[in-house]
């Protein structure tokens, strides 16, 4: 079937996974970008070893077998990717801000659209939103990439053994070794206060909850933002390669920056998903151009006990465009 493989035929056979590549990718890179850039990788190294598809094993395992080595082949030339939480220890007020860290070493935020029930089915759907919650990503990005690719197919995509070894070129020896390090690893870091991610639905409570979230930042009331946070909750702001620890803290910190002075009406938030969680896109005032500007995707992540246990602003305004929210919002 190989020669016969027409660009018609071949869209046919591999547009209805284009979807879960990007997810796969971007489970590998931990970046939207680099997984489209990778997803594109993959279909045209796809349709040029057309030839080589024997039909033995799915199309789709075929184009996963292509799309992880592609991933591995760009990680080689590419530092892992981290939050500030894993970049180093927690800050100190007494400590100055750093400034911006712009390399590209950043998790970044995906967007819950990404994951559509009706491309995977709603079982599929719930478990892969388990396993690209903030946190796991976190931890996953702290693996080699060989490992993260073992995890991701034997845990995350339910492959077996032989499968793996089969797309890795390596032996099932190999990869079950490479899946007990790699668990071992994730069992290591995780982070006992984090949830992990939100219910898919909210209830009163935490619907009231998030609306006093998102009017504490508007009105710039550190006082009512504190008090829906976790004893423990962590705050971080990349490319600012700082994180900070603790409400005392986090007041301290939010009060001599992003509220300091006449803050209140200094920002705007758009409730929107990503990883599985609730998020926002963050707006800036701009009186200049009488508009709201982007600024950031606002990731939180909540405690057991329903309180925010982290809040993570990726503070780049081109992620805007990726979620689809308004370019400006009116003041």
């Amino acid at each position: 079937m190989n020669t016969t493989i027409d660009e018609k035929t071949f869209e046919a056979l591999s547009e209805p996974y284009r979807r879960e590549l990007q997810v796969h990718c971007y489970r590998m890179m931990g970046s939207v970008q680099d997984a489209e850039d990778m997803v594109q990788e993959t279909y045209l190294r796809a349709w040029r070893r057309r030839d080589t598809y024997e039909g033995r094993a799915s199309f789709r395992a075929w184009l996963y077998k292509i799309a992880t080595n592609a991933c591995l082949d760009a990680l080689e030339k590419r530092k892992r990717r981290v939050v500030p939480f894993t970049h180093g220890d927690a800050a100190t007020l007494d400590q100055p801000i750093p400034a911006d860290f712009n390399e590209p070493i950043w998790l970044e935020p995906i967007p819950d659209e990404w994951l559509a029930v009706s491309d995977i089915g709603p079982e599929s759907y719930y478990a892969a939103r388990e396993n690209i919650t903030l946190a796991f990503m976190t931890v996953l990005h702290l693996l080699p990439p060989r490992q993260r690719a073992v995890l991701i197919l034997r845990d995350v995509l339910e492959w077996e053994a032989a499968e793996a070894a089969d797309l890795l070129g390596t032996t099932v020896a190999s990869v079950k070794s490479a899946l007990h390090r790699a668990r071992e690893t994730l069992s290591a870091n995780k982070r006992p206060h984090l949830e992990g991610t939100a219910p898919q639905t909210l209830d009163d409570q935490r619907q009231s909850m998030l609306e006093s979230y998102v009017r504490a930042w508007q009105t710039a009331d550190i006082k009512s933002l504190l008090a829906l946070l976790h004893e423990d909750a962590t705050f971080s702001m990349p490319p600012i390669p700082a994180w900070y620890q603790g409400r005392a803290t986090i007041g301290g910190l939010v009060g001599k920056t992003i509220f300091a002075g006449q803050a209140s009406g200094r920002w705007r938030l758009i409730p929107t998903r990503a990883n599985g969680q609730i998020a926002f896109g963050l707006y800036r005032r701009d009186d200049a151009q009488a508009v709201y500007i982007p600024y950031a995707i606002q990731l939180l992540t909540f405690a057991d006990d329903g309180q925010i246990a982290d809040i993570i602003t990726f503070r780049s305004p081109s992620l805007i465009t990726t979620f689809k929210l308004p370019a400006t919002l009116p003041i």
